[in-house]
């Protein structure tokens, strides 16, 4: 059989690039050699059709509505299983056994405490400092506190480093949480599920028994669980890029973080939650709809379409079911879910919007059942990077595993000034 391949024509002749099958998904050009044989480069702002490298961890095909994690729809992980077995699936390729999943999750409840001495650097922030300012800088800070795990060429030592972050983002992002409201921190408790864990440090106190809602906790656990890898988004390109230079795990994560922060990217959520309060109340959408498709107003709907997605979020659906479970636990009437329900009805039935392929994503309910637990917007990105962490450490493994792993280094069009002699300041 012969090999497929990619004929590119040149001034310089004809070149021949072969063509990579992965298991699902389009072909890729293989332009590795693109430079060397015909001096040029591709220009691709974004990288979106760039693939910068080689994974089995997840899949998506945007046009489908499909996600994958291991081979896994997202939909059947949210629904039948639990962080802590996803967490374990993305980090090790299979679904554990249950001796598996025990052993992890004990692993993992035995590194949710911080150094001691962490508190004090809490306390160097200002009260009103963004929680995801505070956790880019605690977790870089931690390579400062835990030098056993980052020889990334010891497989130990990255296993251990990946235990410790999964671990410990939750302790990290609680007290970012108690830090800004005045509140005593609250240290892990092992008895609770990784989830309720959190839960408990977040909105628990000394003075009295936190009871964790188990319905509460099975929604933040699907959240984290739809949040948890998304392919080769900007941060996680980002963790892989700072990972290709043989950083630390901890400074990786952490730049991740940042990455995060952009509000083109993880601050989604809460500008979805905005909108809706903005709309306040079911007979303004159609005011607001119209503004929407008016190409000269700035008003732009916020939770609709996707840079990957060209269907309906398949975690979208899940994040639906979710909202309306929690609202009616905590017996809260929220006029913005009325709003969000109305609005993805007309949306999904709208020809403006189908044609647009502007379908509700993961961040359009996501808001609303984060504010109905108690979470101020400020940490809805925090409650991302917690999530996400499991991807990342994931990412990060698969990249520093990867025998064809090279420092990144992207290339540019250069279209400055050509060069020019330097002219003394008393003659300019």
């Amino acid at each position: 059989m012969t090999a497929k391949t990619v004929k590119l024509t040149t001034e310089g002749g004809d070149f021949s690039y072969p063509l990579m099958e992965g298991s699902v998904g389009p072909d890729v050009i293989d332009i590795r050699k693109l430079y060397g044989e015909t001096d040029k480069f591709t220009y691709d702002p974004g990288f979106t059709s760039t693939a910068s490298c080689q994974s089995a961890i997840t899949y998506i095909d945007g046009d489908q509505g499909i996600l994958l994690h291991r081979g896994y729809p997202i939909d059947q992980l949210a629904e039948q299983s639990n962080f802590m077995e996803v967490a374990y699936l993305l980090l090790h390729g299979d679904l554990p056994k249950k001796k598996e999943l025990e052993e992890f999750s004990y692993t993992i409840s035995r590194h949710t405490m911080l150094h001691e001495q962490l508190a004090t650097f809490y306390r160097g922030f200002r009260r009103d400092a963004h929680p995801m300012a505070i956790m880019c800088g605690v977790v870089g800070a931690l390579s400062a506190f835990y030098h056993d795990s980052t020889d990334i060429t010891d497989p130990q030592q990255r296993l251990i480093a990946s235990h410790r972050l999964i671990a410990k983002m939750p302790t990290i992002a609680a007290m970012a949480f108690k830090y800004s409201i005045g509140q005593p921190f609250l240290y892990p408790q092992n008895n609770l599920s990784y989830t309720g864990n959190f839960l408990r440090m977040t909105f628990g106190v000394p003075a009295e028994p936190y009871e964790v809602n188990p319905i509460i906790e099975k929604a933040m656990d699907r959240i984290f669980i739809l949040h948890a890898d998304h392919e080769q988004n900007a941060s996680t390109s980002t963790v892989r890029l700072a990972g290709s230079s043989g950083a630390n795990p901890f400074a990786c994560i952490a730049a991740g973080i940042a990455c995060l922060w952009g509000p083109a990217h993880g601050g989604a959520n809460e500008a979805a939650l905005n909108m809706l309060r903005e709309i306040g109340d079911v007979k303004h959408i159609k005011e607001y709809v119209a503004r929407a498709k008016d190409k000269n107003d700035p008003f732009r709907l916020m939770g609709f379409g996707h840079r990957v997605y060209k269907n309906y979020d398949p975690r979208a659906k899940v994040m639906q079911q979710t909202a309306e479970a929690v609202l009616k636990e905590l017996k809260v009437s929220d006029p913005v879910l009325d709003v969000a329900r109305e609005l993805e009805h007309i949306a999904l039935n709208d020809d403006y919007f189908i044609e647009k392929k502007l379908y509700p994503n993961v961040d359009f309910y996501s808001g609303i059942i984060l504010n109905a637990i108690g979470f101020p917007t400020e940490m809805f990105t925090a409650l991302f990077a917690l999530a996400r962490t499991v991807g990342w450490v994931a990412q990060w493994n698969e990249m520093i595993s990867d025998p064809e792993q090279k420092i990144g280094r992207p290339r540019q069009l250069y279209v400055g000034a050509t060069q020019r002699d330097y002219v003394a300041v008393s003659k300019r």
